[in-house]
């Protein structure tokens, strides 16, 4: 059971029933041979065992050699018996002990800058490309939202940010044509969040990186069920300071020695806190900054990668829709990788992986431990530098089209997953949490509907997953230029509703996944039974949609 008072949680874990079968064992065996010791010379009966009990005044001649064989070969076959029952029990729990887990959390990753997702992408990621090749790949795996807090709210506690209106980036209120949905912009206490639901299980907890769920300390990191907290407060990028390198300007990370590397220290923190809780169940949620701007990087990479792009000819931006009606510019999106900053960004954040990695490897607990990776939106390919591009995959960061919310997503689970295998099921970042608290022995609750779902059949290949369709909401204008949307995928389908006039749009992705193609009036039927199902959902999760400008008289669309 989880307690909350104030902002801390207590719990308290159960001693395993093997061992306190075993204690009584040890137990009644000294009783039993104090008991032998006297039992002919007591003075109370109840101490003597029947066999050790004289019928009658005379002496029976079996009697001694009936005693003898009682406590020569009786008593220690039977001590032995339950003694091995006990030492079996233990053994067996040992082999199914509760698994330890590594959460990697990527910031702004796109699903194309992955080599195991893109064989051709500018970017070197060789460690999470042999995470990849050692555990399950999944093709469609999916953030809750084109943008990070957002996200990042679902994965923590396994339920949809519609829920709790958490929407948008926490702070994100950008209008245009009409003022954004009503954000919350925090992860409430009563929130349960994977941390807490673990250490109900008796795990160690870890948090290091980006947090960016609350803008205040009582909803960091160390208030929400993490023992320890490396770097995890209110900001969704290393703004102050030295940014990515040392000082960092940041409350919950002291400052390293000159020339520190934010990834690499965060790495080096989870090695340290894997080390010293490698011999009991453990949690450690790496999260890291990169690749979020500032766009900065190592020098060494950056002249790295300047000399791999001056190799790269081509045109590397592309016109793409404007939904932004002040806009000072028209919007552009990159359809060439080939930037140098970003490409050290992505490599040292892969060796930072690796790093944890061999971690794993050197304490020789690679073969126990749970590993996932994934990002928390798609790649920055429409603003602020425009660092990366998502194609095939349309729009970016931002969008709710497959560039903006599919992502990398990949776990490895030993003994349960099988090296080089790939699910093409659709998945979502929320079913991480009911996915663990399970594996740990718990039951996934929270502060109201769970909607991830236990994965476990689709990682051990022994069934699918009971869950008829998945679901977007983004009644917001993004940074990055992206319109107010809804959508909602089933099957290869996919339907988009835009939130400002209420216009469907439908993709099949099994032949259009850059989502080029409108099939909606082509298959009517199809457009109004998923337009049907999302807007029960809406109902469900008591979404909220766009709000009329202050001074305006135009209404948006509400369905």
């Amino acid at each position: 059971m989880i307690v909350k008072i104030t902002s801390k949680t207590y719990s308290v874990a159960p001693i395993p029933l093997p061992i306190l079968l075993l204690a009584a064992l040890l137990l009644w065996g000294v009783l039993s041979s104090v008991f032998l010791k006297n039992s002919q010379h007591s003075s109370f009966p109840y101490f003597q065992l029947p066999i050790d009990r004289p019928r009658s005044n005379s002496i029976n001649p079996n009697h001694n050699l009936t005693l003898l064989i009682m406590k020569r070969f009786v008593y220690p076959f039977w001590g032995l018996l339950l003694g091995s029952l006990a030492l079996s029990s233990i053994s067996s729990q040992a082999a199914a002990k509760k698994p330890s887990f590594v959460f990697i959390l990527v910031d702004d990753l796109g699903y194309m800058d992955v080599g195991a997702y893109n064989p051709e992408t500018f970017y070197e990621t060789p460690h999470i490309n042999a995470l990849a090749a050692s555990g399950m790949k999944f093709t469609d795996g999916y953030a809750a939202n084109p943008v990070c807090s957002p996200t990042r709210f679902g994965i923590q506690t396994g339920r949809h940010p519609s829920r709790k209106d958490a929407t948008n980036f926490f702070s994100g209120r950008r209008g245009s044509r009409f003022a954004s949905a009503p954000l919350h912009d925090r992860m409430d206490l009563d929130e349960v969040t994977m941390a807490e639901a673990l250490k109900e299980q008796g795990y160690s907890t870890f948090f290091a990186g980006k947090w960016h769920l609350g803008p205040t300390e009582e909803f960091w990191p160390e208030n929400q069920g993490y023992d320890h907290n490396y770097g995890g407060w209110k900001h969704g990028g290393p703004w102050n300071g030295g940014k990515y390198f040392t000082p960092y300007g940041n409350p919950r990370l002291s400052d390293g020695p000159e020339g520190e590397h934010l990834p690499d220290r965060l790495a080096t923190e989870t090695c340290r806190f894997i080390k010293a809780n490698q011999d009991q169940p453990f949690l450690a949620f790496l999260s890291f900054y990169s690749v979020h701007t500032p766009l900065i990087g190592r020098p060494d990479l950056v002249e790295k990668y300047q000399r791999k792009a001056a190799s790269i000819q081509g045109e590397e931006f592309a016109p793409e829709e404007q939904a932004l009606i002040k806009a000072r510019n028209p919007r552009r999106v990159r359809i060439l990788q080939k930037h140098a900053v970003y490409g050290a960004m992505v490599e040292a954040m892969d060796l930072a992986v690796g790093k944890v990695l061999k971690q794993l490897k050197d304490l020789g607990i690679d073969d126990e431990v749970v590993v996932c990776f994934t990002s928390d939106n798609g790649g920055l390919s429409t603003s602020e530098g425009s660092p990366t591009s998502n194609l095939p995959l349309r729009g970016g960061k931002g969008w709710i089209y497959e560039g903006g919310i599919r992502e990398p997503f990949l776990v490895r689970w030993p003994g349960i997953t099988r090296p080089g295998t790939i699910s093409s099921v659709p998945v979502m970042s929320t079913d991480f949490f009911p996915t663990f608290v399970r594996a740990a022995g718990g039951e996934p609750n929270g502060a109201g509907t769970i909607d991830g779902v236990d994965l476990m059949p689709l990682l051990a290949g022994s069934g699918r997953l009971d869950r008829e369709a998945l679901y977007w909401h983004y009644p917001h204008y993004s940074n990055q230029g992206g319109f107010p949307a809804s959508a909602i995928r089933m099957g290869h389908w996919k339907l988009v509703e835009r939130l400002e006039d209420g216009r469907t749009h439908l993709y099949n992705l099994a032949t259009d996944l850059g989502e080029r193609v409108d099939m909606a009036a082509v298959h009517p039927a199809r457009v109004s039974a998923m337009r049907e199902k999302l807007h029960r959902w809406y109902q469900e999760v008591d979404a909220k949609f766009l709000q009329p400008l202050k001074d305006g008289t135009e209404l948006p669309w509400h369905p």
